[in-house]
């Protein structure tokens, strides 16, 4: 039996409203290839939120794995993004990059935050920007800062500013959660005694779809994050599961048990003109759509053990993906399209892997041994999964490359089923 076709019992929704939580706590345990050292000056003036918005950045940068954030003592005068740069002092810290920047208030009440990132090795200043906010946007202006930083100095989009969806199960009772990349600002979207599977984002990071077993079976909701309705997409006879959207957000496709058997079935995303997509006496599950919309991945035991399988996204012909082992399981295409990740049966362990699918190799990128539900980081350079750690599901994330890795947990929590949100601006 495949993975997500594990049984769960029963249903009583609580509530869907925002609660209180207990935080993820992120433990990096592999810091992968030289990172860039970087310095990051306090804010003159970010007493005044709160909260460090500076340390805040400095995480988010050293959570991705290639930037170091170097000490930076107490300087007077205290630097500004206003500052004239002594590049020759900064390279004697040991500085490749700068950020100095300053914390004003305003007499609306609200602050002003403006920073600058230098290039010290190239002595030149990359740009910088202004932001007025509020104490309660601190953490999200400071991902914002993190995602101009890292950009400027990776060419690539940073993700700090994205969200997550994952499952907590405390005791009897399920909750689905929405957090920031980094686990904060987490809000429970919903909470019931019963499962809660299968978090899927939609395209413009508005609405989750997901299964519930609310009504003593398993059924599929899409649920809007803006003002928390919601509606049931899949309620037919029998097991509804395993959504997943389309690149255009206007449809979805579930595995349903309507006609006999899984099969993977398309339909719009206000559950209208459902479409059977595969017919065989085999269980097809896990569907994914490619980035490009052209085709649907999905996992399939049609050859006598599971495997991965792709077709047309209209219908057509499977065409098997995975050749290595005997159990493969769970597909997730990386935002490029050039690589497909998914768990397979290693030697015993249940683990992540990548299949480059232009050249058809295949690395283990994980060292755990009970890995479940990888998700792409929009940018394609993490990869969120649950995986079982004396006998608690706990989140980790690793870099695409394997070499970075970090473990996130939640205090007397059971964390399952992570979904990385996508880019939202």
């Amino acid at each position: 039996m495949l993975t997500r076709l594990r049984a769960f019992l029963g249903a009583v929704l609580l509530l869907v409203t925002p609660l209180a939580a207990a935080q993820l706590s992120i433990e990096i345990t592999g810091a992968g290839a030289p990172r860039m050292p970087i310095a990051i000056a306090p804010f003159p003036g970010e007493a005044a939120l709160g909260s460090g918005i500076t340390s805040i950045v400095r995480a988010d940068l050293e959570r991705s794995g290639l930037f170091r954030g170097l000490e930076v003592p107490p300087l007077s005068p205290a630097p500004t993004e206003a500052s004239t740069v002594n590049y020759a002092e900064w390279r004697s810290r040991l500085a490749d990059a700068l950020v100095l920047g300053s914390v004003a208030a305003r007499p609306d009440g609200r602050y002003e935050v403006r920073f600058r990132l230098y290039d010290v090795v190239k002595q030149a200043s990359l740009g910088g920007i202004a932001y007025t906010l509020s104490k309660e946007q601190v953490r999200a202006s400071a991902h914002r800062i993190a995602d101009f930083v890292y950009e400027k100095l990776t060419g690539e989009k940073g993700v700090f500013s994205t969200r997550i969806a994952y499952v907590v199960k405390r005791g009897s009772r399920f909750e689905l959660q929405i957090a920031d990349a980094d686990g904060a600002g987490e809000e429970a979207a919903l909470v019931s005694f019963e499962p809660i599977i299968s978090p899927a984002w939609s395209p413009d990071g508005r609405k989750l779809a997901y299964v519930s077993f609310e009504n003593k079976k398993p059924v599929v909701y899409v649920h809007s994050l803006v003002d928390g309705k919601r509606n049931v997409i899949a309620n037919f006879r029998g097991s509804n599961s395993a959504p997943a959207w389309s690149p255009d957000g206007r449809r979805l496709a579930v595995t349903l048990s309507r006609e006999g058997g899984s099969q993977i079935f398309l339909l719009n995303a206000d559950g209208s003109g459902l479409r059977r997509l595969t017919s065989s006496a085999a269980i097809d599950t896990e569907p994914r759509f490619s980035g490009d919309g052209q085709w649907i991945y999905f996992t399939s035991d049609r050859g006598g053990s599971p495997q991965i399988y792709r077709m047309p996204a209209a219908g057509g012909e499977p065409q098997r993906v995975t050749f290595e082992g005997s159990y493969n399981v769970t597909p997730r295409l990386s935002p490029d399209g050039k690589t497909l990740a998914y768990i397979t049966l290693n030697e015993g362990k249940f683990q992540v892997a990548l299949l480059d699918l232009s050249n058809r190799q295949v690395q283990i990128i994980t060292d755990s041994d009970r890995d479940e539900s990888p998700s792409f980081a929009p940018n394609g350079r993490m990869i969120l999964l649950a995986t079982v750690i004396d006998g608690r599901g706990v989140l980790s994330a690793v870099s695409s490359d394997g070499r970075v890795k970090q473990r996130l947990s939640v205090t007397a929590g059971d964390v399952r089923e992570p979904a990385w949100g996508p880019f939202t601006e």
